[in-house]
């Protein structure tokens, strides 16, 4: 499970990622980054797999499961995300039959951007 002082949490904070409008995409998951910030020490991230992706919650939640494990394992990595301030990931319906290793190479892909 992703550690508390990472997770993005209120609809507000969600909205002004997306306004931002700085997004990548890749192998179906779009990445939205929102402002950089000197004075943060963690990135908030959050994660939405939308119910028109798929009707079935189970499939919508693995997504979500596999997507949050792979950013799991690159903070347990120490990975910088350049004073990043939030980042969403958005699952698509293309993201779905993939396995852990296709999702986890198309994050460190999208991860790639931001530096």
């Amino acid at each position: 499970m992703l550690p508390k002082n990472y997770r993005l949490k209120n609809k507000h904070a969600f909205t002004a990622t997306y306004k931002i409008q700085n997004s990548f995409y890749k192998n179906g998951i779009i990445m939205f980054v929102g402002k950089k910030s000197d004075n943060i020490s963690n990135p908030k991230i959050g994660f939405v797999v939308s119910k028109k992706t798929h009707k079935r919650a189970v499939k919508r939640n693995r997504l979500k499961r596999l997507m949050r494990e792979s950013i799991r394992l690159i903070i347990k990595n120490n990975f910088d995300f350049k004073n990043t301030q939030s980042i969403i990931f958005v699952g698509k319906s293309q993201a779905l039959g993939k396995s852990f290793d296709e999702i986890d190479n198309s994050i460190k892909l999208l991860l790639k951007e931001i530096n």
